[in-house]
């Protein structure tokens, strides 16, 4: 059973008759991203980089810590400090997962695979939208992070991992996946390059802007500002 099958009959199951005009109207723009690249291209900027900046930039993590009794935000901290969080907290680590991610996804038969199966189009999903969220929190840091490491090393893991999603935006503008039409991967490859420059523009700015907070001279600052 396809995808498409899948969501007509969920849709046909959970909202009542006489919004069939409706559901038709929302599932077909669901249905879009299955045959129109560029529609599944903006999804992935939604879902891989924008809605992970939005999470991060929430605090989750500092807000489930204020709302857990002590006793629960005690086990809590230890294991944010226990080694295994510290392997997905480095941004080399989440970068192969976030940048490998999409290499695989669309040099492979996965992205063909994810439409004919719901399971795999869900998995695939999923860790697009993870590995996106590991990825921004371990470039800037917002929540409590026990195990940080420097600036530099950030920026040269950050510049790395922009390459690498450059890269391969020209490399789907020049070498469709399979089954997608060229003038839709190129549109597609297109809105993959420049919506994430501008998605990435954001978090280079939030980065430089903790920089500079973390290096200022702050005794000459507020000499200056009187603050």
């Amino acid at each position: 059973m396809t995808f498409h099958l899948i969501t007509d009959e969920m849709s046909s199951f959970l909202l009542p008759q006489n919004e069939k005009g409706k559901k038709r109207k929302f599932f077909s723009g669901l249905d879009r991203s299955h045959v129109d690249f560029s529609a599944h291209m903006l999804g992935h900027l939604l879902l891989g980089m924008l809605a992970p900046l939005f999470m991060v930039l929430a605090a989750p993590m500092t807000l489930i810590l204020r709302t857990l009794n002590v006793r629960t935000a005690r086990k809590l901290s230890r294991l944010l400090r226990s080694r295994l969080v510290s392997v997905f907290n480095n941004p080399i680590i989440t970068s192969v997962l976030n940048i490998g991610g999409l290499w695989l996804l669309y040099t492979t038969n996965l992205y063909n695979l994810m439409h004919e199966n719901i399971f795999v189009h869900v998995f695939v999903h999923l860790h697009v939208f993870i590995a996106g969220y590991l990825f921004t929190a371990s470039l800037i840091y917002i929540d409590p992070t026990p195990h940080r490491v420097s600036f530099v090393y950030r920026a040269i893991v950050f510049i790395l991992a922009l390459a690498g999603h450059g890269i391969l935006s020209k490399y789907i503008y020049a070498h469709p996946p399979n089954g997608v039409p060229q003038n839709q991967a190129e549109a597609g490859g297109m809105l993959m390059y420049y919506g994430g420059d501008v998605i990435d523009a954001i978090i280079i700015f939030i980065f430089c802007f903790h920089w500079y907070r973390a290096i200022r001279p702050k005794a000459s600052f507020s000499r200056i500002t009187g603050i």
